[in-house]
Parts: structure tokens; sequence; C-alpha cells
């Protein structure tokens, strides 16, 4: 146990890692817009390189995302989990949608709020951690982040082919060709790799029960299956991670991130996170260089920042109790968007046209309203924290009346004043 501390001591604290993530996406943003206004990026798109390239970035975030989460505070909040992901997404897609449609009249722009509706795991992995933010919140937002994209995927299902007919599109559009039987054989497929990857991690953890008894359990980590030895475990993992890649199967991922824990990963899949979440910055500047409709952009961003807002301040409270104020304004700015919804746009591009160009400097925005939003908070914390804080030099006594110091001086001396003295 003493081991385990020295360990998380010597870790470094993530906040002073934020500056230099946020520089490296940043340059990679800017790396990623001059390769699109070299080279137009379109062509790759639906290739099967493109495809498993997009996929494995976003397994990676959905499994570092779930990976931090504490398994305490989830089957805590395991109600407010629920209600997040299913009616904080219907909620957050029908603002920032009816938002859009009454500003530009525009009926087929009702698939943008299902678009920005989920919040990034990958964006949360690499910067969520914010020492603001306690860990019960933290892991509900996480959580949170990793799971609302069945849902998201299940309204695209039903709204793209809504949305297709009201602005006029004869037919339904081709997002839609799997209908619900696609999305229920998609959740099949999901269930058959998460059972074998825990399968595999348990019997790993039987083949080699010493090792891994030898392991010290980081918080959370004694909830999952018995872990193998750590080489088997990270093949496990690289090999499910592809897998996943491979077919889109990314409930297998966030689920697995759960239970498919061991000490060894910590710091490699922190470093992967970061990676990721540099390598879908560069994909964004790619499409953002195509052009970009700024406008609807920004709006679409500021909405689905503040419908974020709105469902953690109204809808959360009546499922999650004992959240301190400050962990509730965290949560309401909390609004994160980026690979998931830049894939998300290019799935609807072949049905609506221009949808990457609105979605990417949406993304832009509600990361900056986002960041913006955190330093303004730390700095009203610093604030308050110094004028609550008390004089160092202690506070000053009144002098005492000297008759009471006469009526004190009268009094026989007591066994309490006799321990005074001999101190």
């Amino acid at each position: 146990m003493e081991t385990s501390r020295r360990d998380r001591a010597r870790r470094p604290k993530l906040p002073a890692a934020v500056p230099a993530v946020l520089l490296w996406a940043l340059g990679a943003l800017v790396l990623g817009t001059v390769i699109g206004l070299a080279a137009d990026p379109s062509r790759l798109v639906g290739t099967t390189g493109y495809v498993f390239a997009t996929g494995l970035l976003l397994a990676v975030g959905l499994y570092g995302s779930t990976y931090g989460i504490d398994l305490a505070d989830l089957r805590r909040d395991l109600r407010g989990v629920v209600a997040a992901v299913t009616l904080g997404v219907v909620l957050k897609a029908g603002i920032v949608s009816g938002v859009m449609v009454w500003a530009f009249d525009r009926p087929e722009y009702l698939i943008l709020g299902i678009v920005v509706a989920q919040i990034d795991p990958l964006s949360v992995a690499a910067l969520g951690r914010d020492g603001h933010m306690s860990q019960r919140a933290r892991s509900l937002l996480t959580a949170w982040a990793s799971f609302d994209d069945p849902m998201t995927v299940l309204l695209t299902l039903y709204v793209a082919g809504y949305a297709y007919t009201a602005a006029g599109h004869p037919g339904a559009p081709s997002v839609v060709g799997g209908g619900a039987r696609g999305y229920a054989v998609g959740l099949a497929f999901n269930a058959l790799l998460l059972a074998g990857a825990l399968v595999l991690w348990w019997a790993g953890g039987r083949l080699w029960p010493a090792r891994a008894r030898k392991e010290s359990a980081e918080p959370g980590e004694l909830d999952g299956p018995r872990r193998p030895v750590t080489p088997l475990g990270a093949l496990l993992v690289v090999a499910m991670l592809v897998l996943a890649a491979a077919n889109m199967l990314m409930l297998a991922v966030a689920v697995a991130g759960l239970f498919l824990r061991t000490r060894a990963f910590a710091r490699p899949l922190a470093r992967a996170v970061t990676s990721a979440f540099v390598l879908a910055t560069v994909l964004l500047g790619l499409f953002a260089a195509q052009g970009v409709s700024l406008g609807p952009g920004v709006l679409l961003g500021a909405s689905a920042f503040g419908a974020q807002a709105v469902v953690a301040v109204l809808l959360m409270p009546l499922f999650v109790r004992g959240l301190s104020r400050r962990d509730r304004i965290l949560l309401g700015i909390g609004q994160q968007n980026g690979l998931t919804a830049v894939l998300l746009a290019l799935t609807l591009e072949r049905d609506f046209p221009m949808t990457v160009g609105i979605v990417a400097p949406a993304v832009v925005t509600v990361n900056l309203l986002h960041y913006g939003a955190q330093i303004a908070f730390g700095c009203w914390s610093r604030h308050r924290s110094r004028t609550n804080r008390q004089p160092s030099g202690g506070q000053q006594r009144l002098p005492r009346h000297p008759a009471a110091d006469d009526g004190r001086a009268s009094e026989a001396p007591t066994a309490t004043d006799g321990l005074r003295s001999s101190a």
C-alpha cells in the first residue's frame, strides 16, 4: 500500500500538463489545416485505411476514458449516468436542433443537434482531469462521455430520415440503411467482443494467479476480474482495440475499460490517449481547410455548450444527490467535442452536404468556450479562496478585564492546571 501511495505521489499531475497538451493540439490543428490547404483529403474519406485509423483513435479514447472511472462512484451515481446518456442526450439534441432550425429555417439542420449532443471521450480522457473537479464528478463526466454514443446513433436512425424528407429529398438517407435491425446487430457484435475479452482476461488471471496477486491495486480495480500477467494483458487489450476499430464496435471498448485494468497500463495509456488526441486534431484541421460555414458553426458550438449547462443544472440534480455547487458548475461547462462529432458529420455528409463545414468550426467553438470557462472558473476560485483565507499571523486577543483576572487568581488550582504546569 505504501508503494502504491509513493507511485501515485510521483505521478505527474495532469493540470500541470494541460498547457503543453493544448499547445500540441493547437500546433496539430494548424498543421492539419496547412496539409488540408495543400492537398484535398476527401479522397481518404471512406477508404479502409481512413476508417480504421479514425476508429482506432476513437477506441483508444474510449478505453482511456472509462479506464479512469472510479467504479465506486459509478455505482453510486448509476441513475445519473443513465439519465445523462438517455434523457440528457435527447434534451441536448432537442435544444441545439431547435436553435439551429429557428435561426436558419432549414429543417435539415435538425441533424446538427445530434452531431454535437454527445461529449467527446477522447477529449475528456486527454484533458478532463481538472484539479477543481472532485473524483465523483469526474467519474460522472467520463461515464457520460463514454456511453452517450449509442443513444446518439439511435437518434440518428430516426431523426435523419425525418430531416431528409422535410428538406424535400425523395426516399430515405443512406445513413439509415441498416435501420433498427442494423443497430441491434451492432449491439450483438459489441456484446460478443466484450464477452470474449472478459473471458480471456479472466483466463489469463487463472493461469498466472501469483503474478496477478502481487500487483498493488489502484482504486476501483478490485471490482474487475482477475488481472493477467502484463504482456498477455497488453496483447489482449491491443487486439480488442484493433478488432473494435475494424468493425466500429465502440460500446464494447467503453465497457471493457471498466474491467480490463492493471497498474502497468496507466502510463502508456496516458501517452496513447494524448497522442490520439493530437492526431484527431490534425484530422479536424484537414477538413476545416476545405471550407467552413463560420456563422452556423459558431452558433452550433455555442448552442451545444449552453445545452450542456441546461442539462447539468436542471436534469442532473434530479438523479444525482449530494453534488457540490462547484461540481455542478464544472459539469455545466463540461461540454467537449472532437473526433466523435467529426466522424458522425462525415457519415451524414453524403446525405446532408456541408455538415462537416458547419461541425468543424462548431467543435473549435465548443472547445474554446470550455477552456475559457475553465480558466475563468479557476481565476474566480483562486480569488474566492484568497478572500476567505484567514490571516496567517493569528487572531488578536481581546484585553482581559482585570476583574476576571482577579477572580481567576482566587480560584483554587485544579487537576488540569497541574497537568498544564507540569507540561
